[in-house]
This record gives structure tokens, sequence and C-alpha cells, in this order.
């Protein structure tokens, strides 16, 4: 009896009349039968339709007796059925709404479909594309984190003829992050303490999004510890508190600041770390020129290379340093306002320099071994880390010395005398040639003018050769000296090694100048006279320089071993 009167009520609400139905037309339905995977529908026309499960947004909530708007694509098919589709009523009512929103730029809801090249597809009644740069204002690394979830869209672009409908979710973000920009703007100031969530990390600082305007909180101001990147402070995500540092709202420009939400540690530091006081730390960080020290947490003093070691050469304070090592120090000197304290290594030994005029007496004669050699002279290791330089001018007296390789070699073990010491500029002169004594003191008393004098050559030079005397005194044949006869180049007529005999004609105590004469070997007083005369002209010429230039601009000669 029921079913009866179900159907009779059912048939009451169906109009039997079919004049109006159209193909292509909006018509109103009701559901006669449900079915596993589809719906039979009555239209009111002479034969039912049957729509698809699939066509319903959710076919378990729907009735029979339910109404339902279809699209009337035939009134009959070859079976003599309606051809009806909620799907396509659906899909042509959502787009005339769709184009009214877009003229209208008003905002529609949708739920992301799924990833496709480009972006991601959304259901708003119709399928629309959402291109990936437009889902948020940075572009996600993954869009599948957006699938099944619904949000609010903006209409960006329509095609009626291809039914193509693109959507932008970012520019509804950015137009509410800017109202929210501009209501900041308008109400903080330079001080307030604000909220936000740290956005993005760079070398440099992070951003933090302030809820809808970024800020910079600049790696100075993360603490007051010394941080190497912005990372070890905060995290992408994290939501943190700051102090607004400075604010400009013309160019909408924000620095923030976090260690200033802290007691700063730099406040009455001269107090608390007096120059002189030991302080124990932790190295955090080596450069080429020191080591930083964090003596208390946000405090970091600086061990300079030079204050590492009293004698030792270190060159950078990796070599004898590590990262996290615990470490002793001194304070030397703290510089409140650039926020600075040096401290020192080798102020907890005394320093061997203070004693050294009573170690290294002006006079005393030591030992070392040559530790390295430059063009003006060679350093000798007294001890571990005491050096000694012996001058190119002192290695010899009677010899110019061009470079010390000449004489010595590198970890030679000699002697020499200590001539000087600058102890502010922890300095120790020596001499080798102060070991002999100088013979050009006697020179009168060895050698008179016309004496006959042997001898071996020793360099050639273009303007002459030097004899190598006994007693280390070396004589210079000017080129004038050799020959009666005209002579070209003096290699053509002596060599390195060649035994000669010659006569003294010169001596100059004033430039230690021994002047030699192989043509007047033979000759007589009144010649030698003459001779002697003749080589004293040559002072001062172009001729002849002083015995030490001489040396110096003997580039054309030959050495024993050597050949040219």
């Amino acid at each position: 009896m029921t079913t009866n009167t179900n159907t009779t009520n059912l048939q009451q609400l169906i109009t039997n009349s079919v004049k109006n139905y159209r193909e292509g037309s909006i018509v109103k339905g009701h559901i006669l039968e449900k079915r596993p995977k589809e719906f039979l529908v009555d239209i009111g026309y002479k034969s039912e339709g049957v729509i698809s499960a699939s066509e319903f947004d959710d076919p378990d909530e729907m009735h029979v007796g339910d109404e339902v708007e279809v699209l009337l694509e035939r009134l009959e098919n070859d079976q003599g059925m309606v051809i009806l589709s909620k799907l396509k009523a659906a899909q042509r009512q959502n787009w005339d709404k769709i184009c009214k929103l877009f003229e209208a730029e008003g905002i529609i809801k949708g739920k992301v479909k799924a990833v496709v090249k480009g972006g991601l597809t959304v259901n708003i009644g119709v399928e629309a594309f959402l291109p990936a740069s437009q889902v948020d204002i940075t572009p996600p690394k993954d869009l599948q984190q957006f699938v099944g979830n619904t949000y609010d869209f903006k209409i960006v672009k329509l095609n009626e003829d291809r039914k193509n409908v693109v959507l932008s979710r970012r520019e509804l973000i950015e137009a509410v992050r800017n109202t929210r920009r501009q209501d900041f703007l308008a109400t903080v100031k330079a001080g307030d303490v604000v909220e936000g969530t740290v956005k993005n990390i760079t070398d440099f600082g992070a951003f933090i999004d302030l809820d809808g305007i970024d800020g910079l909180l600049h790696i100075t101001d993360m603490s007051w510890a010394r941080l190497n990147h912005p990372s070890e402070a905060v995290k992408p995500g994290d939501r943190i508190t700051v102090v607004i540092l400075e604010i400009n709202k013309e160019k909408e420009r924000i620095s923030l600041g976090l260690k200033q939400l802290q007691d700063n540690p730099w406040d009455k530091i001269e107090e608390r770390f007096p120059a002189g006081q030991r302080v124990k730390g932790k190295i955090t960080n080596l450069m080429p020129y020191g080591a930083f020290v964090e003596i208390e947490e946000g405090i970091e003093g600086l061990i300079h290379v030079s204050e590492l070691s009293w004698t030792k050469r270190i060159v950078r304070p990796s070599d004898v340093l590590t990262l996290g090592q615990e470490i002793e120090a001194v304070v030397l000197g703290v510089n409140k306002e650039d926020q600075k304290i040096s401290l020192g290594v080798r102020q907890l030994e005394s320093n061997p320099w203070d004693e050294i005029e009573q170690r290294f007496m002006i006079g005393k004669q030591v030992k070392g071994k040559v530790r390295n050699m430059t063009a003006y002279g060679a350093f000798i290791e007294l001890e571990e880390g005491i050096d000694g330089m012996v001058h190119v001018s002192d290695l010899r007296w009677n010899r110019k010395i061009n470079h010390p390789s000449e004489i010595l070699k590198k970890g030679e073990e000699i002697e020499a005398v200590v001539i000087d010491i600058d102890k502010a500029n922890q300095r120790i002169s020596l001499g080798v040639k102060q070991l002999e004594e100088d013979p050009w003191k006697e020179i009168d008393g060895r050698y008179k003018i016309g004496d006959l004098v042997k001898g071996k050559v020793s360099k050639i030079a273009n303007f002459g050769a030097f004899i190598e005397l006994d007693g280390g005194i070396d004589g210079l044949v000017h080129i004038s000296q050799i020959s009666e006869d005209h002579i070209e180049k003096v290699k053509d007529v002596l060599k390195v090694g060649d035994e000669v005999e010659a006569r003294v004609i010169k001596i100059d105590k004033v430039e230690r100048r021994l002047g030699l004469s192989i043509k007047a070997t033979n000759y007589n007083e009144e010649a030698l006279k003459k001779e002697s005369e003749a080589f004293d002209s040559l002072r001062g010429t172009d001729d002849m320089v002083s015995f030490g230039a001489a040396l110096q601009a003997a580039e054309d000669e030959y050495r024993p071993g050597e050949g040219k």
C-alpha cells in the first residue's frame, strides 16, 4: 500500500506535457530508480533516461525522488530511451557562472584534482588549469601536496570557444599580503617587538615574513656570538620574536634584530676582562692572521699569529691550533666600541729576548746553522727561535760578496761574532769576517809600491782581472796593465786560475784597493813611478772604479769550474 502511494505522489510531480522539451535544453527530472552504477531519471517524457553514477559528485547521497537538473541531449535513441547528462548540465550552468565571475573579477572555489605538466588541474565546475607559478608567492617544489585540497582562486584567463580556464591563487595571496603590509607599515615603528616566520636564508642573513611584509635579519644582528652562517641561528619555518631596528616606509624595507632582545655581553667588558688577566676558551675560527677564541658566550677574542710564540716562526695558526681546542691565553687589550679583545699565548711564558744581551753579548763568538739565505745576507739559527743575521758585507774583509751562497751552504754550521743587538726589533747582527783580523790594517807592512808579487786570477771583468794574493788580499790588474800590446778582451789573455806575477803599483787603504801591473814586472823605478801615476789617474773615470764597485761590475768573468 505504501509503494502504491509513493508511486502516485511521484507521478503527481511529473508533468506529462512534452510540448516544451527540446534537445540541448536543461530540464528538471526525478530519480525513479537507484541502481549500482546508474540512476533511472524521469523528466516527464514518454520514456526515462539513464545517467551514470560517475556523473554525480556523491552518488551515495542521492535517493529515489530527488530532483536533478539534466541536459536533454536526445529525446529518443534507437531503443526509444531519452539521452540525459547531469554532468553536461552542470558544466553549462557552471560555465555561465564562470563567465560572469570572470567579468566581475570575482573569486571562485575549486578542488585540486591532479598534477599535470606545468601546474595543476582544478575542478571549479569545469576543469581549469593552475600554472605552477600561480600556486603561491614562491613556486612550490612539490605540487603533489596541493592535490585534494580546496582553495579560492581568481580567474585570470578564459577562452569561451575552447572552454579553457586559467586560474591564479598567487594573485589572491598577494592581494591579502598587500593589505596586511599596508596595515603593518601604518602601525609599527622602530623599537617595536614583533613576531615573524623565517622565510628563507642567505649567506648574509635571513628574511622574516612579518605577516605580509618581509624584514631582513642580518647575520650580525642574530647573535652576540660569532656566526659563520645564519643557519646556525635560525631555520626556515621557525617562528621567532624580533625587534624592529629600522624601517623605511617608502621603500618598504625593514631591518630586524634578534640579539638586541638579549643582554649585551659587552657591557662592562673592561671590568670582567682587564688587561693581563688569564682566560680560558675554545677556538671557534682559524684565519691566516690569527685564531678566534670564545672566552664567554657571545664574547670572542683574537690571538694574532704574532702572539702565539716568542721564538717559533708560525706562518699560520692552523699549524699549531685546531678548531674546538681548549686554550689558555692572556688578555692584551679590550676595545669595547669595536667589540674586540686582543689575546696572547706567548705572554704565558717569559720572553727570551728580555735577557738576550746577557746570553749573546756583543763580541761573543757563537755557533749556528745556516737556516736561510737572501740576497742581502744569511740567517743563522743560534737556538730554537733565535736567529742572527750575517750581512753579505760582513762575510769577507777583502772581497765583495754578491750573494751569501758564494761561500755558505744551507744547513752548514758556522762560527760568527755578535756585532750588534736590537732588542726592540728582536734582531741580532753577526759577522763572520770579524773572526779574523782585518788584513788591511797591516797592509803597509806587507806590501809596498814596487813589490813583486805572485797570485792566482780569481775573477775576470771587462776592465781587468782580480788576483788573489797571500793573506786573502785581492789586487786588481787593469786591462791597461796586462800587456804593452793593446788588448780587446781580458779573457783573451788571462783565465781564472792562472798563476801570474805582477808588481804593486798602487795601495789605497781608504778604498781598500791594491793596484797591480803585469806589464811592469820588468820596469825600472822611474818607469814604475810613471805607471803608478797613470794607474792613479784612472780613479774617478769610467775606466776605473773603486775596488768594491769594480767587483760588483765584474759580470764578464770566469770562475773555477765554470766556463763561458
